[in-house]
């Protein structure tokens, strides 16, 4: 089976093996345990914040582990909404669910969609119009979208954000790992996933304000000064820094996203070349090296699904939303990109990693190209309309 599903999840690095095997035999002690073991776990933990937050570019006190993106998500709104009880928050019509839903949940009315332009890139001045005319108490905007790739300005925000007197919560999950992640701790938060670059599932980060409190999410214990209970995972919060570590020494290899760009375009100038009604989302916006979002040519019969053919040819792809049918909804991310809801039922989404190689890119092209004409029902694009 070829992987072309990274954005979801990314299969373990090899760095992030051995870290989370050798955590586990160095480190059995429970971190916040008075003896010597428990000692030697709390010291590797502070070591593993210091190279979290030299990457970063931030302070290491400022680092809090959890259990995941979904879980830092969660913790800046429930904190956000703790504080504010009557300011109004921005949040981007096409962030992950982990922040648009909770966000709905716990602001409703207070809540403001920042629009998206049809390329999927965030409108600023929308965002500079409603910082100086609401006075937001947080405004979040991703770093880089999960369906699409497309970047977002979130440097630009930050600065907006930080002249104005607001918070900024930038989600950067599917940014760490595929691109530099210096800089990103000059936002008041941030969050990130191990799993996404190639550290294993169930745990995470978030960036917070520099010698600011933090509300907890949830109680119990006194863990990390009482910002998160419960004990840290040792070894998977050293697996996270070493896949992230590692990620970032082949960012820094001179050549290396110029190549992985120019994989992806090949890709997608031969697929659009051979189904020409197909279009790729975002095309003119930059994106992340590794995704592309495909809306492929109408079929026949909308239940015929893109991805369950490919997964039976032997590619594990992803699709951007279900069928537009039923109860089902369309991708939120697409609509809000002004995409059809018929249109956004036909995304494809495919997404690499560090390890894929070049030849899954051109083996996906021909399984694509042969599975066209059963798609189409009789042959032809036309036909199938």
């Amino acid at each position: 089976m070829t992987y072309l599903d990274h954005n979801a999840t990314s299969p373990l690095l090899p760095e992030a093996r051995v870290a989370w095997l050798d955590a586990e035999d160095r480190f059995p002690g429970n971190p916040s345990s008075p003896h010597r073991l428990g000692t030697r776990a709390d010291a590797a933990l502070d070591q593993a914040r210091q190279r979290l937050a030299a990457i970063l570019g931030c302070s290491p006190p400022d680092i809090v582990w959890t259990s995941g993106a979904t879980e830092a998500c969660n913790t800046v709104l429930h904190h956000t909404a703790a504080r504010a009880s009557a300011a109004p928050v921005c949040v981007s019509a096409i962030e992950h669910p982990a922040v648009l839903e909770t966000a709905r949940h716990l602001f409703r009315d207070r809540l403001h969609l920042i629009p998206v332009g049809r390329d999927g890139v965030a409108d600023l001045a929308w965002l500079t119009h409603h910082l100086a005319r609401e006075r937001p108490a947080l405004v979040a905007l991703m770093a880089a979208n999960n369906e699409t790739g497309v970047l977002q300005p979130w440097r630009e925000a930050q600065e907006r954000c930080t002249a104005a007197g607001a918070a900024f919560f930038c989600d950067a999950t599917q940014w760490c790992g595929r691109l530099p992640a210096r800089g990103l701790g000059a936002c008041d938060f941030v969050a990130g996933s191990a799993h996404k670059f190639g550290g294993p599932r169930g745990v995470g980060f978030l960036k917070t304000p520099s010698g600011s409190p933090l509300l907890p999410l949830f109680h119990g214990g006194q863990q990390q000064e009482g910002r998160r209970a419960g004990t840290e995972n040792l070894p998977g919060i050293l697996a996270l820094v070493a896949a992230f570590e590692a990620c970032e020494a082949r960012l820094a290899s001179e050549g290396t996203l110029p190549a992985r760009r120019a994989m992806r375009d090949r890709f997608e100038r031969d697929l659009l070349a051979a189904l020409p009604s197909a279009t790729v989302t975002g095309a003119g916006a930059e994106r992340l090296w590794n995704t592309i979002n495909v809306v492929m040519p109408e079929v026949a019969d909308c239940r015929q699904r893109w991805v369950v053919k490919l997964d039976k040819a032997g590619f594990a792809v992803s699709t951007g939303s279900a069928c537009a049918s039923g109860s089902e909804q369309p991708s939120h991310v697409l609509t809000a990109m002004g995409r059809r809801a018929d249109e956004a039922g036909r995304a494809l989404r495919f997404s690499a990693g560090w390890l894929t190689p070049d030849s899954a890119w051109h083996d996906l092209l021909r399984a694509i190209v042969a599975l066209q004409p059963e798609m189409a029902g009789t042959g032809s694009v036309a036909d199938a309309r």
